[in-house]
């Protein structure tokens, strides 16, 4: 079960051995965050299906190896996404600021594994922090989740990002110890949220057009 649930979630499980038993926690305030492989699609119709599945599944194993490193939960992937939260079986008071470091990591891999291969991808790169609920959905093939507008946020955060991008709600920024990484972007009229402040982390060549 380790190998798709959280540790902490796995040892319930086994150690709670009722009929219908139920999973459910609710965190007040826990970091997420969506990244995304910009041109995938494009890739994927380009190259053989069993070298495009490689080079996913080198990607993803690097980006598993980070949450190792650096204590966070990876939550799931979706089709080229990935998914990783701070703050959950492991409650800190620098979950942002690891969130953060995480995604600068992801994006350095990004650039390693570019180079190594020579197919090139880049990542876009959205993070919200607030409440969440989680929890174990299926009898079979048991999935560890998140839910709420939390979720949703983070979401459109990298949908609204850009390629080479970490964009950050300002829930999130005012969290982060180093606030001055961080080049404001503004208020962007985020589709279900409406206008929101959010700030851009490692986006140079596209500051000019995100403070326009």
């Amino acid at each position: 079960m380790l190998n798709f649930l959280p540790e902490s979630i796995a040892r319930r499980l086994q150690e709670e051995v009722t009929e219908n038993l139920v999973i459910a926690d609710r965190f007040p305030n826990v970091s997420v965050l969506f990244a995304d492989m910009v041109g995938f699609t494009k890739l994927a119709s380009e190259i053989p299906a069993i070298e495009l599945i490689v080079k996913l599944n080198s990607i993803f194993s690097e980006f598993d190896k980070l949450t190792e490193k650096y204590g966070l939960e990876k939550i799931k992937t979706i089709g080229d996404g990935y998914m990783v939260a701070s703050g959950l079986s492991i409650l800190r008071d620098d979950r942002a600021d690891a969130i953060v470091e995480i995604a600068l990591a992801m994006q350095q891999a990004m650039t390693k594994l570019n180079a190594q291969t020579n197919k090139f991808l880049s990542l876009g790169i959205g993070i919200h922090s607030g409440p969440v609920v989680a929890g174990v959905i299926g009898t079979k093939k048991f999935s560890y989740d998140l839910w709420g507008d939390t979720v949703n946020t983070t979401s459109r955060m990298e949908q609204y990002s850009f390629a080479g991008c970490i964009q950050v709600t300002e829930d999130t920024y005012k969290q982060l110890s180093k606030k001055h990484l961080f080049a404001e972007r503004g208020m962007i009229d985020v589709k279900g949220k409406g206008n929101m402040r959010t700030y851009l982390l490692d986006c140079s060549e596209h500051l000019n057009r995100c403070s326009a």
